[in-house]
């Protein structure tokens, strides 16, 4: 990536796809500018370990991904990798060479991330590949795995987020680690935090929804702001502040030399000198919107230490109530930071402290600042050290003292929890983003709703937190849901802040002739199933054999099922409910390594259909029988054509894979993510 394609704000040097080079040129892995500025700058210790160190960088990546989601779903999905591929992927050869069997990545937590060492296009092409290839497609389309490389899922675990946390995403697209935060968010039921993910890009914003909607979070808010220039927010006249903060900030990216192959021809000296200011400005209104006692974590995918200890040491210069904090992460092999450093010219000449255009700023610290600051508790990874990328990570926290104490995370709780009723927000477009609304609990077409799907809503906040998008604030075609703190996050920064997105889409009308005309998401099971009451009369007990049915088949009708004799409890019970949305609840052995399987279904007049989509589908398939199912096979006969799905009379269409944003994840499955 040259120069002029980098300077863009917020712009992270590795997530621009610039990897794809010319089919018919070899790029030649050399770069004497490069070489000699790091044996300058000394990152490597002996000259040995700089030539292992320069041989990892020219060689690809292995593939690495990570399990996502909760515990109950990521254990089964874990448990299919193991039993259905890790035999297969052992004692294995490559172009007439071992291929090492899969492991899991050392430092991540219940061996929920993995690495497979070959390149994603052996994976791609080799036969032996294959099965496990497929499995990786299926899963990441649906959001169960997450294509990361290694090294850039170390900030997340460094920021040890909790259920109650504020969490600020500075540059999140697109959206890897805000998963992560999102996910670590998710630890616990019912969190009560949320992650706020921005990104200068609105294009790059609308990619982070759709990698992050998957996750089905009514905990996070996706924002479109300049990052150095984001603004103070509010919740009842009281400044927010984060408890925690990524500040993973634009970098020449030239840590995913590996994947990114023409950093060998178009690297220079000048790449990170000119993002060191706007490195610095991010990071410092990161440290301006950290609570006290509060941690953010520093991060680039660059190795320079002008992108790294340089920008570091000037926010500690500016800020005392900041320090670095030493963490060891088990598992994980990496360098100290750097101390020393010498600040280049763009034409090579090494320049001093003084000299005309180059502040102190740029500068390595003193003897003194040396013991302050203790820059060799950042942490650098090389890619000889555990085979992955190079990255720079620095952990901060700003020290609660005396003089500046916080309130107890009970009172702020009690106190955001009882807000100033403030229920509408603008009620026209800005900068084409359609406004929010919240809706009434009492508001007539919720009522609807809760009574016609039995939820339980007296002790919930449920009720209270839905909304529309749309300039009449009336509830015509979506209605979503986010939670207490995210509504009064929403309501009371709709002037400062430019929101793309927020909550998890609940209801979608469907046909306006039937007792309800709302039909829920399937994204939307995981919580409303909390509110579920024991006697809930549209939820249907349904089993293995019959399930199996439904996902292979569309409105089998309720004819063929009774002769079928499948399940006949099913049979009885469908032909006597009212046509509309209901819940198939699957019945098989729940194990610690498996989740609860609960389905939308629609039921017609005589039929009944999964909503779930083609891609859905296909994962479910596969997760539960072992059934594997391409692209190309066909989906779900119907009478109007593969992959229809429609009403129980045939006359509606209904939405198969709905959302506003509709973006393939195709080049992330294909080229892997490692921001």
């Amino acid at each position: 990536m040259g120069k002029k394609n980098f300077r863009g704000r917020n712009y992270k040097g590795n997530k621009r796809d610039g990897n794809k080079t010319d089919d018919w040129k070899e790029i030649d892995k050399e770069n004497e500018k490069w070489e000699s500025f790091y044996k300058a700058q000394k990152i490597i210790e002996s000259e040995e370990e700089f030539e292992k160190f320069k041989q990892y960088c020219k060689d690809s990546l292995p593939l690495t991904f990570r399990i996502t989601g909760s515990k109950d779903h990521a254990n089964e999905i874990l448990k299919i990798f193991k039993d259905r591929h890790l035999n297969h992927l052992q004692n294995l050869q490559f172009e007439g060479k071992p291929v090492k069997e899969p492991k899991p990545i050392s430092f991540y937590p219940n061996d929920l991330a993995w690495q497979i060492d070959v390149s994603k296009t052996v994976m791609r092409k080799d036969e032996n590949f294959a099965k496990t290839q497929r499995f990786l497609v299926v899963e990441t389309e649906v959001g169960n795995i997450s294509r990361q490389e290694a090294v850039s899922m170390i900030p997340p675990i460094l920021l040890d987020v909790q259920s109650h946390h504020k969490v600020l995403d500075m540059c999140a697209a697109p959206g890897s680690k805000t998963a992560q935060l999102i996910e670590a968010l998710h630890q616990t039921e019912n969190p009560t935090g949320f992650v706020v993910a921005n990104d200068s890009d609105f294009k790059r914003a609308h990619m982070l929804v759709h990698q992050i909607k998957r996750l089905n979070s009514p905990n996070m808010i996706v924002v479109n702001h300049d990052a150095q220039f984001f603004p103070k927010t509010k919740i009842n006249d009281e400044f927010v502040k984060f408890d925690r903060i990524l500040c993973d900030v634009p970098c020449s990216g030239d840590g995913t030399i590996r994947k990114n192959a023409q950093i060998w021809n178009k690297w220079s000296i000048g790449d990170g000198l000119g993002l060191n200011p706007l490195q610095y400005k991010i990071l410092q209104r990161g440290i301006d919107l950290l609570e006290k006692g509060g941690r953010l974590v520093y991060s680039t995918c660059s190795l320079n230490p002008m992108e790294n200890e340089s920008v570091i040491a000037h926010a500690l210069r500016k800020n005392k109530d900041v320090k670095i904090v030493k963490y060891e992460l088990p598992g994980l092999i990496h360098s100290k930071g750097l101390n020393d450093w010498k600040v280049f010219a763009k034409d090579g000449t090494i320049k001093n402290k003084g000299d005309e255009g180059f502040g102190d700023e740029l500068f390595p610290p003193t003897e003194e600042e040396i013991k302050e600051f203790g820059l060799e508790n950042c942490i650098r990874v090389y890619p000889q050290q555990q085979n992955t990328g190079g990255f720079f990570i620095t952990l901060l926290e700003k020290i609660n003292t005396e003089e500046d104490k916080v309130e107890e995370p009970s009172k702020k709780k009690a106190k955001f929890e009882n807000p100033i009723k403030k229920e509408k927000l603008a009620t026209s477009t800005k900068d084409g983003v359609e406004p929010f609304t919240f809706l009434p609990r009492d508001h007539e077409e919720l009522k609807k709703c809760w009574d016609f799907y039995g939820f339980n809503i007296d002790d919930t906040d449920f009720t209270e937190s839905c909304f529309v998008r749309n300039a009449s604030g009336d509830p015509t075609r979506i209605i979503y849901l986010s939670t207490p703190l995210v509504k009064q996050f929403l309501t009371h920064n709709e002037e400062k802040l430019k929101i793309v997105h927020s909550g998890v889409k609940i209801f979608v009308s469907q046909r306006t002739d039937l007792e309800c005309s709302w039909r829920i998401q399937s994204e939307a099971i995981p919580i409303v199933k909390k509110i579920f009451t024991d006697e809930n009369k549209r939820i249907l007990k349904c089993s293995l054999e019959l399930f199996e049915k439904l996902l292979k088949e569309a409105f089998p009708k309720f004819d063929e099922l009774e002769s079928s004799k499948i399940d006949d409890a099913f049979t009885n019970k469908i032909k006597s409910m009212s046509q509309g949305c209901a819940f198939v609840k699957v019945s098989r052995d729940v194990t610690e390594d498996q989740e609860e399987l609960i389905y939308p279904v629609w039921i017609g007049s005589k039929c009944v259909n999964l909503m779930l989509s083609k891609k859905e589908t296909f994962e479910v398939l596969y997760r539960v029988f072992n059934v594997e199912t391409t692209g190309q096979e066909a989906y779900k006969q119907t009478p109007n054509g593969p992959g229809e799905a429609i009403t129980g009379t045939n006359s509606e269409k209904l939405e198969s894979t709905p959302g506003e944003i509709e973006t393939s994840v195709a080049e992330v499955v294909e080229s892997g993510e490692t921001k």
